[in-house]
């Protein structure tokens, strides 16, 4: 007999499109904290793990064959999301902060070995939404290649705002309130740019992914009936930018959907998921743009776990 979840989803019937790489990391005790976030430099075969807890390193980094190599602790006091900013020259790692102590409400910039290079927003001092670098529990943030840089702002603070700085960091544009219309939020949790010009935004607690102009900031579209169970944590494209990767922590599940082409946003068609063992809690995910590997920070296993494209 069949289920009414195998007639109505087709997609679990076609081939995996991931398979758990089992040997990643080499040394899973080196985890030591909550595992909120994780980074991939493509570039240079590293992946970065931003963790949380009492007397744990905030930051570990592996190679991308799973080797521990470091850790560095320095200024960061709960780490929120976490990117890697690779230019012809140089290469940072981009945290956002959400602690309320003396180092938190911020964006970092840090070098490699984690090296304090750039604050934005004022340490320790939670925001108002009418001071544009002056955040409270900043989620996530995203930088293109020409140093343009995407804030979603907060993790439930007091600001729900999308918030795009030029690479000398000065508003270009601002959108979203808290509340449920176009173009509003309630927690902006993970933010990404496609290659056609737009900005992905998991809109958590409203259970949609919203869409919006990368260049004037204005609304494209949104997606909510993939989430009707529960509301997107994180957003991240494939390397060929045909699927988006969603993370659904209170499910335990990733979800991959079909990428609109350029054009009309229209609703989210999910072609597979993932499903990942009870209490997981995946909740911040990042793509290796060059092997196709999606790696899955997980707050309930403390853990990071890597899934390879088959």
């Amino acid at each position: 007999v069949l289920k009414a979840y195998d007639y109505f989803s087709p997609w679990r019937e076609q081939q995996q499109m991931y398979k758990l790489d089992i040997g990643w990391p080499k040394t899973p005790e080196d985890f030591t904290g909550q595992t909120f976030c994780v980074a991939v430099d493509s570039l240079h075969g590293l992946v970065y793990v931003g963790q949380r807890g009492d007397n744990v390193p905030k930051v570990l980094v592996f190679s991308e064959e799973g080797y521990f190599l470091y850790s560095w602790n320095d200024t960061v006091e709960m780490p929120h999301g976490i990117f890697v900013w690779n230019t012809a020259t140089d290469s940072s790692v981009w945290i956002t902060d959400v602690g309320t102590g003396k180092y938190g409400h911020t964006v970092k910039q840090y070098s490699p070995l984690g090296k304090l290079i750039q604050v934005l927003g004022t340490p320790g001092n939670a925001g108002s939404s009418l001071i544009p670098l002056q955040f409270d529990q900043p989620a996530e943030i995203f930088v293109e290649e020409n140093g343009d840089v995407y804030v979603v702002d907060g993790d439930g603070g007091m600001n729900n705002r999308l918030i795009k700085l030029s690479n000398d960091y000065k508003e270009i544009w601002l959108t979203g309130t808290n509340g449920t219309g176009i173009g509003q939020f309630k927690i902006p949790h993970s933010v990404t740019v496609d290659a056609f010009g737009r900005v992905w935004v998991a809109d958590r607690d409203n259970k949609r992914i919203q869409v919006f102009d990368k260049v004037t900031g204005e609304w494209l579209g949104s997606w909510s009936s993939c989430f009707s169970e529960d509301g997107p944590y994180s957003v991240r494209f494939t390397a060929d930018y045909k699927y988006l990767i969603v993370a659904q922590l209170r499910i335990n599940r990733l979800a991959i959907l079909v990428a609109p082409p350029v054009g009309a946003i229209g609703d989210c068609v999910m072609v597979h998921t993932v499903q990942l063992a009870d209490e997981t809690k995946p909740h911040l995910v990042d793509v290796d743009m060059k092997s196709g590997a999606i790696y899955v920070a997980e707050i309930g296993a403390q853990q990071v776990q890597k899934f390879v494209p088959l």
